[in-house]
């Protein structure tokens, strides 16, 4: 089963967030509260407490298990841009955009399977079970050697 939360208006800029958004991708809920309450960012905390948030509607609402629940898909996306201006010499101005971010959470109770390089090496490590036999090329025939115009004196 899925649980959802959204946190929207987040006065801080999509970038920065991702940078906390990326680290607790895939991980059980227990980590990734581990790794947001150690974090020295300041992202990290309203990512933590969406976190708690999902938590709390998972266990209320649905009657989910906080220990079986992983962070499917978490992603941080640009929300409104409040824009201002800065005097600047001569009469000029500058433009100011306040960024603001959009924080979609969705838990799991079923863990993810894994991708790309971590697959790789749970295969490599796992005992291969009636596996075809490989083929094998023959070995490439070398070309004739082209004759050098002072070989043919």
């Amino acid at each position: 089963m899925e649980v959802k939360a959204y946190l929207r208006h987040l006065r801080m800029a999509p970038r920065k967030v991702r940078l906390i958004v990326d680290t607790i991708r895939g991980l059980k809920v227990s980590d990734a509260e581990t790794r947001l309450s150690f974090t020295n960012r300041d992202a990290a905390r309203p990512v933590l407490k969406l976190l708690q948030s999902a938590v709390a509607n998972a266990t209320h609402n649905f009657k989910l298990d906080p220990q079986n629940l992983f962070v499917k898909t978490i992603a941080a996306d640009g929300g409104t841009t409040l824009k201002r201006f800065r005097p600047r010499a001569m009469g000029r101005a500058a433009p100011i955009r306040k960024r603001t971010t959009h924080i979609t959470l969705i838990l799991s109770d079923e863990p993810m399977p894994v991708k790309g390089a971590k697959a790789k090496k749970l295969a490599a490590a796992a005992p291969a079970t009636t596996e075809a036999p490989k083929k094998v090329a023959a070995p490439k025939k070398k070309a004739p050697a082209k004759k050098s115009a002072n070989a043919q004196a």
